[in-house]
């Protein structure tokens, strides 16, 4: 199975945490790392904006990357959440197994 990688943006690191704690029980993802407080400048209904965001980086199996995604859609404050994922082309063999193991519930 093939494991991938999930980033996605957050309003605070409490809400971050909020989340990602339901996604790792529910085994949605393996792991998710939060990167410290970042600034994203984008641009949002006609204007650009700058907010202060938490980066979140999940590893799970892509077989679970649309039930992933509905969560986080239905958990997420925000309108239009970024949701984005990337393959893994490699890595320690280790690693991955147990990224596969918890997500698709053989540990």
């Amino acid at each position: 199975m093939e494991v991938i990688i999930v980033l996605c943006t957050f309003p605070t690191r409490e809400c971050a945490r909020q989340i990602g704690t339901q996604l790792v029980e529910k085994q949605l993802v393996a792991c998710m790392n939060l990167l410290p407080k970042m600034e994203s400048i984008y641009q949002w209904g006609g204007e650009v904006q700058q907010d202060e965001e938490y980066l979140a980086i999940m590893k799970t199996s892509r077989r679970r990357y649309d039930q992933l995604e509905a969560v986080l859609k239905e958990l997420h404050p925000y309108e239009n959440a970024e949701i984005i994922y990337t393959g893994v082309d490699g890595g320690a063999e280790a690693y991955l197994n147990w990224v596969r193991d918890i997500t698709e519930g053989n540990h």
